[in-house]
C-alpha cells in the first residue's frame, strides 16, 4: 500500500524487462499501471471522442499524432484511480510529450514525476531477446533458450500442445542491435530532458526480477 502520491515514469530499451518492472511496481505501490497501448485502447473501447478520432488512425495502421495522444493521456490520468499515483510505461516518448505531461500534473496539481530508467548491457538484452523461442501451437508459450531442450523446431514442452519452437525475426541478434540503436536515438533526448531537470533515477536492471523490483522501489521512494 502506497503511503503517498507517486508519479512514475519507467524507461528501458527492448529487453530490459520494462513491462515486467512496471507491472510490479504497480503493484507495491497499488496504483494503475498504464501503457501507451493501455491508454489508447481504453479510450477507444470506453467510446470517447478522441478515442474515435484515434481510433480511426489506428484501423490505417498509422501512427497517432502526438496532441492526440496527448489529450488521451490527460484524459486517462485525471480518472479517480490516478488520484493517489500512477506508473506510466510507454509514455511520453517524446520531450514534446514529456513537456506536455508536466503541465498535465501542475494542472492537475499532482506530485512531482520520478523517472526511472532501466539500464541493462546491450550484450545482455540481445542474449535474452536472442534467446527466446516461441511455440507455433494454440498454447502460444514463450521460453528461452537457457531452458532445457528449448531450441528451434524442438516440441513445444507444454502439455497436450503438439506445437513446435521457433525463433521471430526480429529476435535475431542483428535485427536486436537495430532495434536499440533506434531506441537509443528516439529516447536519449527524453532521458537528457529528465537528467536536466533532477528526476531521473538510473536503476540497473540485470539480475532476478524480484532483486530488480526491490531496487526500483527503492528508488522510487527515494
Amino acid at each position: 500500500m502506497a503511503d503517498r502520491e507517486y508519479n512514475v515514469i519507467l524507461l528501458g530499451a527492448p529487453g530490459a524487462g520494462k513491462g515486467t518492472q512496471a507491472k510490479m511496481l504497480a503493484a507495491q505501490l497499488s496504483a494503475p499501471h498504464i501503457s501507451t497501448g493501455d491508454i489508447l485502447r481504453g479510450a477507444v473501447a470506453d467510446g470517447t471522442e478522441l478515442g474515435q478520432t484515434a481510433k480511426g488512425y489506428m484501423d490505417c495502421g498509422e501512427l497517432v499524432p502526438d496532441d492526440l495522444v496527448i489529450a488521451i493521456a490527460r484524459e486517462r490520468l485525471a480518472q479517480s484511480d490516478c488520484e493517489t499515483g500512477f506508473v506510466l510505461d510507454g509514455f511520453p516518448r517524446t520531450v514534446e510529450q514529456a513537456e506536455a505531461l508536466g503541465e498535465m500534473l501542475d494542472d492537475l496539481g499532482r506530485e512531482p514525476l520520478i523517472v526511472v530508467n532501466l539500464t541493462v548491457d546491450e550484450d545482455e538484452i540481445v542474449r535474452r531477446l536472442s534467446g527466446r523461442r516461441l511455440c507455433n501451437g494454440d498454447c502460444g508459450g514463450i521460453y528461452h533458450v537457457d531452458q532445457e531442450d528449448i531450441e528451434s523446431g524442438a516440441a513445444c514442452p507444454a502439455e497436450g500442445c503438439d506445437g513446435q519452437l521457433y525463433q521471430r525475426s526480429d529476435d535475431q541478434a542483428e535485427a536486436i542491435r537495430e532495434r536499440l540503436d533506434v531506441y537509443k536515438r528516439q529516447t536519449q533526448p527524453l532521458i537528457d530532458y529528465y537528467g536536466q531537470r533532477g528526476v531521473l533515477v538510473n536503476v540497473p536492471g540485470e539480475g532476478e526480477p524480484q532483486s530488480i523490483a526491490g531496487r526500483v522501489l527503492q528508488a522510487v521512494r527515494g
